[in-house]
């Protein structure tokens, strides 16, 4: 079975996407088998995986024109696959609020891979929409990022209440899976100061790993290419194989 799990911030710019492309594909390496869900109407998971534009994307699947299985689609890396999304998905809310019945869409199209993978990461939009709620009643848990910067708290009680009210109306098992801290700049005090200040607000939720602002992170999607591909010798790469293996412990997932 399949952990689901969504990376979720209504702030953008806190390394959400980065983090689901570079897991992901840290975990991939380990041999998991990974899915991760482009969600988020900008695309830029996809384009940070993929050099060709998909032919078919998130959206084709929600509105029920392409089976989810015919969409996913390979990556250069071995064991990490994507459901590609686009900016179509901008109309998306739109259409899915005149529909009515949108709840359980993504969580009926996701249950149908749960066998195929040992994590299946969904990139949410930065926002409280119809595509973050459908996404958090897809999964288990969720992922909140965090960028270690002033006022990094700003916002969470909100998001927090939203992912609350799911649980106690359409996905009873929804929790808090993690808080990352992100975009840390080690050659100050600030880090520190923020991670003691989530740390009072979410306790063990908190990963120990903390990911850098790194220049070949930043670089690496430009060049539809993971960071371990790009550079694995940068610190980022080196990062995100520290967090995957402290995922893999937390989740009980054996390290093969």
């Amino acid at each position: 079975m399949a952990k689901i799990l969504s990376f979720f911030n209504q702030k953008g710019g806190v390394g959400k996407t980065t983090t689901v492309l570079n897991l992901g594909a840290a975990l991939a390496l380990k041999g998991k088998k990974v899915l991760v869900v482009d969600a988020d109407p900008q695309g830029n998971l996809t384009s940070g995986l993929l050099s060709d534009e998909p032919e078919f994307t998130f959206y084709e699947v929600i509105i029920g024109e392409k089976d989810i299985k015919d969409v996913i689609v390979e990556t250069n890396t071995k064991n990490l696959s994507i459901l590609p999304g686009s900016n179509d998905s901008y109309g998306l809310e739109i259409e899915l609020a005149v529909k009515g019945d949108w709840f359980f869409i993504l969580r009926n199209k996701i249950q149908e891979l749960n066998s195929d993978y040992d994590f299946i990461f969904i990139d949410c939009p930065p926002s409280l929409g119809i595509l973050s709620l459908m996404s958090l009643n897809a999964s288990d848990g969720v992922i909140l990022p965090i960028q270690t910067e002033y006022y990094a708290l700003e916002g969470v009680k909100q998001l927090m209440s939203t992912i609350s009210l799911v649980r106690e109306n359409y996905n009873s098992g929804l929790k808090l899976e993690g808080v990352l801290l992100t975009m840390c700049d080690f050659r100050n005090n600030l880090a520190v100061e923020v991670r003691r200040e989530v740390e009072e607000a979410f306790g063990e939720h908190v990963f120990k790993t903390m990911i850098p602002r790194n220049v070949k992170l930043a670089e690496a999607p430009s060049f539809s290419k993971s960071v371990f591909e790009y550079d694995k010798s940068a610190i980022g790469a080196t990062m995100y194989k520290k967090l995957a293996k402290e995922f893999i412990e937390r989740f009980n997932h054996d390290e093969k």
